[in-house]
Order: C-alpha cells, then sequence, then structure tokens
C-alpha cells in the first residue's frame, strides 16, 4: 500500500514528497507553531505555551486575562522577538492586530493595531525590509457580507506599517481552501508557503512579475493539516512545523 501511495504522488502534476519526521504530544495545540534554534512555541486564542525542542517539555505559558486578545492565528520569531497574528474571528467587521511578546520569558512587549482593515490577519512574516501580512476572508461563518473567500489577500507593507501592494489568491487554490481560508504561511528566499484550515497540504507560491495575482507553482503533502506554521532549515532541510488539532499534536514534516 506504501508503495502504490508513492507512485500516486509522483504521478500527481505539481506535487513534492514530503515526510513526517518527529511529532510533540502537546495538548493545547489548536492554531499554529513558532520556532527558534532551540524551542518551539504553540499559539492558541488567547494562550502561547514554549517547548524545549528535544523532547517536547512545557518550559513556559502565557495566557491573556484582559479579554483583549480573542484569535492568535500563528507566530513568528524575528530579530528575537515573537509576532502574532491576531484577530476578532468569527466576529464581524473583521479587526486585526500584530501582538508582539519577548520569547525569551513570554512577556508581551508591543502591538499594532490594523483595526478594521483588509480582513483577518492570520500569519505574519518579514522579507528584504518588509513585512507582509495574510488578510483572511471566509464563507460562510466568520465572513463578511457580500464578501467570499475570494477576497483573501496577502499585503506588504513598510517598515512604518504603510500598505505599499497587495495581492490575491489563484482561484484554483481558493479552492482548495473550501469555505475556509489561508491559515498559516512563511517567506523564505523570496518564496511563498501557505496552508488551508484542514487539508494536509503546504502550497507553494511566488510573488508574479506582472499581475495581481500569487502564481501557485506546487504542493506538498505534509503531516500538519492546515492552520499556522513555521519552517526552519537545517544543513540545506526545509523541516515545516505544524499541528494536527484532533490529535493535540505538533509534527515536523521534511520537505524534500
Amino acid at each position: 500500500m506504501k508503495n502504490l501511495l508513492f507512485y500516486l504522488f509522483l504521478l500527481l502534476p505539481n506535487f513534492i514528497l514530503s515526510q513526517e519526521i518527529r511529532r510533540y504530544e502537546v495538548p493545547s495545540s489548536r492554531q499554529g507553531v513558532a520556532v527558534d534554534d532551540h524551542h518551539f512555541y504553540v499559539i492558541n486564542n488567547a494562550s502561547i505555551t514554549k517547548h524545549r525542542k528535544t523532547n517536547g517539555e512545557l518550559i513556559l505559558q502565557w495566557k491573556d486575562i484582559t479579554g483583549a486578545i480573542e484569535h492568535l492565528n500563528s507566530g513568528i520569531i524575528i530579530d528575537d522577538k515573537l509576532y502574532c497574528a491576531n484577530s476578532n474571528y468569527p466576529k464581524s467587521p473583521m479587526a486585526s492586530s500584530i501582538e508582539i511578546f519577548n520569547p525569551n520569558d513570554l512577556s508581551h512587549i508591543g502591538n499594532h493595531s490594523f483595526g478594521i482593515m483588509n480582513g483577518s490577519a492570520t500569519w505574519i512574516d518579514r522579507f528584504e525590509n518588509y513585512w507582509y501580512v495574510a488578510f483572511a476572508h471566509y464563507t460562510g461563518r466568520g465572513g463578511t457580507e457580500a464578501k467570499t473567500n475570494a477576497w483573501t489577500r496577502l499585503v506588504k507593507f513598510d517598515t512604518e506599517w504603510r500598505q505599499i501592494e497587495s495581492w490575491i489568491f489563484p482561484e484554483e487554490l481558493i479552492t482548495q481552501f473550501g469555505t475556509r481560508s489561508n491559515s498559516g504561511g512563511v517567506i523564505h528566499r523570496g518564496v511563498i508557503y501557505v496552508t488551508g484550515h484542514d487539508l494536509k497540504k503546504l502550497y507553494q507560491l511566488e510573488f508574479p512579475r506582472m499581475g495581481y495575482k500569487l502564481k501557485w507553482v506546487g504542493t506538498y503533502p505534509v503531516a500538519n493539516e492546515g492552520q499556522g506554521i513555521a519552517i526552519e532549515v537545517v544543513e540545506d532541510k526545509k523541516l515545516i512545523y505544524g499541528i494536527i488539532k484532533d490529535e493535540k499534536v505538533v509534527v515536523v514534516s521534511l520537505l524534500d
């Protein structure tokens, strides 16, 4: 059976093989994962936990007690700070912010509020000194009146959070999202890797040379079921960290 699946993947267009290499049992796994040299961070609606990579041991936990944080979607470590995309999903009108934490002690150290702008922020990254934030839209629950998930977009900001450019997602990829949207993503050396909400797939995108639409160039099967992701490069190998909600685990996939 395994051999049959292997050859089926080889025959499918735009598919690249991957494999699960590690998993950690983390009961709080709900939204996404961030990673640094020695730890991974599990992002949940209103809490964050810090774990050792070696064995998944819980080291620290932060939990919002103010009621200001409703839906942390994902996180990323940049310059020794943990940046998290936050929204008021599934409320309408959509509102979003970026929440900033010290990864050493998980203290909250900063915030940038978008307010009502573009949609629900789901992931953030920085590339060539610009910020990139994905703003999701949904079809049905969590959506905005008269809009579907086709309104989902990736937005580029300068260091003062002024919007510079934005791109929409290919129609074929929006179909893969079902009624949900782009939940996670990272930009690695100019290549965009994104996930949906449920499927065990990682989509590789590129910025277009012309037009307004991101280019879908490949798809990786991964162990995680959509949601927020993190990338780690070890000896030129790309590792993708993600979660499986129902199994309450963090999983790591190797992209070949």
